[in-house]
């Protein structure tokens, strides 16, 4: 099993619903708890993800505080355009510590990880980390 940081696979956000300029959208792929994504209030918010070429997935580990409801789609094709659905979860609210969710995706193939946040448990979420497991490509 493989557990990487994006960034290391050459992935990148390629787009982010917000930005704030403290807490860019580059730090959810860096690896790093520490860094973090900070939504700019409002729901949905969301980020796509492209990886550098084609990948199977097993799972997602998303690191967040604040997020209660999450959607992924993902996509094969070389846009970012034409999603398909591949789960929704409920995240337990975690007062004072991030929340981390590890969610199987059954080994996914995608080139586009779009991950949409619904709601969440106060107006502004942070994502922390994304990292992937049983990446093959």
């Amino acid at each position: 099993m493989i557990d990487s940081s994006l960034s290391s696979l050459g992935a990148k956000v390629v787009v982010a619903a917000s930005s704030d300029e403290n807490h860019p959208p580059e730090n959810i792929t860096d690896g790093n708890t520490s860094t973090f994504w900070m939504s700019t209030g409002m729901f949905p918010q969301e980020f796509i993800i492209r990886f550098a070429e084609s990948t199977q997935i097993s799972a997602v580990t998303v690191d967040s505080y604040n997020v209660k409801h999450l959607k992924i789609e993902k996509n094969t094709s070389p846009n970012a355009s034409q999603f398909e659905s591949v789960t929704e979860q409920e995240f337990k609210h975690t007062e004072g510590h991030l929340q981390s969710n590890t969610i199987l995706l059954n080994g996914s193939d995608a080139t586009h990880l779009r991950f949409i946040i619904t709601s969440g448990y106060d107006h502004f979420v942070s994502v922390h980390r994304v990292s992937v497991q049983n990446v093959q490509t």
